[in-house]
């Protein structure tokens, strides 16, 4: 029997959401062991004028749990 826990990060990136998406996972996988899936809660842009500074996700990472 496994046991998996969820934790919820936000990761941005100056080039896309799928770069953010990339970013995240990989600070997320130095920390968390047996990271199994992601899944992505919320996009968001942030605007400088009329152009997109800043590519924002929210997502939720699921990892199994070591057993004690």
């Amino acid at each position: 029997m496994s046991v998996a826990r969820i934790t919820e990060i936000s990761a941005t990136s100056e080039k896309s959401f799928e770069d953010a998406i990339r970013q995240g996972l990989s600070r997320a996988t130095k920390t968390l062991r047996n990271v199994k899936s992601a899944w992505i809660k919320e996009q968001e842009v942030s605007l400088e004028g009329d152009r997109i500074s800043a590519y924002k996700v929210n997502m939720q990472v699921t990892f199994i749990l070591d057993d004690a």
